[in-house]
């Protein structure tokens, strides 16, 4: 296994410590080293995907892989967030349907011979959520050192889980609109 899909592994692995930490709130610090690991899995994201450009290292493996620990890291924290009382559980079921929306057309392309590559929607709403994510992480954290306290950490994090399924939604559809011809196919 090459080292851009050893990243993209260790992201899947670091997926239940990020929950455990996000949701055992015993531990000391949890905020604080749910937000590391977050981050650090999502550095591993960018990092696997420019190593396999760089040294020619894409695989198929990778390809598909890569996108699944995508929705595992942040649909786990999406999902950890409405338990926590931090976002609508409408705004997350946007997100997982788009999800599988775009995953059923990508299966039907392959199935036909071609890979979609994500477009500048999909990218923009891999960033928005990270930024929401690690924000909102940030600020539980910050709240559990005792800074920032007079903020409203719920209010903020259910705006932010709107604009991602906002952003989401509209990824969706322009991803819908660009990939009918594999919807369309009577065989």
């Amino acid at each position: 296994m090459n080292t851009p899909n050893k990243l993209t592994v260790l992201r899947m692995v670091l997926v239940p410590f990020f929950v455990a930490a996000l949701l055992i709130s015993d531990i000391p610090a949890s905020y604080l080293i749910a937000l590391v690991i977050f981050t650090v899995a999502s550095l591993t994201d960018m990092l696997d995907g420019q190593l396999a450009r760089k040294h020619n290292q894409v695989t198929t493996f990778g390809k598909f892989l890569d996108p699944l620990a995508d929705k595992m890291l942040v649909t786990s924290a999406m999902i950890c967030f409405i338990e926590m009382g931090l976002s609508s559980s409408v705004a997350v079921l946007i997100v997982i349907g788009r999800e599988f929306m775009v995953s059923a057309i990508r299966l039907v392309a392959v199935g036909e011979g071609n890979v979609i590559a994500a477009n500048i929607w999909g990218k923009v709403k891999t960033v928005i959520q990270l930024i929401v994510i690690i924000g909102v992480l940030l600020l539980l954290a910050l709240q559990d050192f005792g800074i920032a306290q007079s903020l409203d950490v719920p209010l903020i994090s259910n705006v932010g889980m709107w604009v991602i399924a906002a952003v989401t939604a509209i990824s969706g559809g322009k991803y819908l609109v660009d990939n009918l011809q594999y919807i369309n196919t009577i065989k």
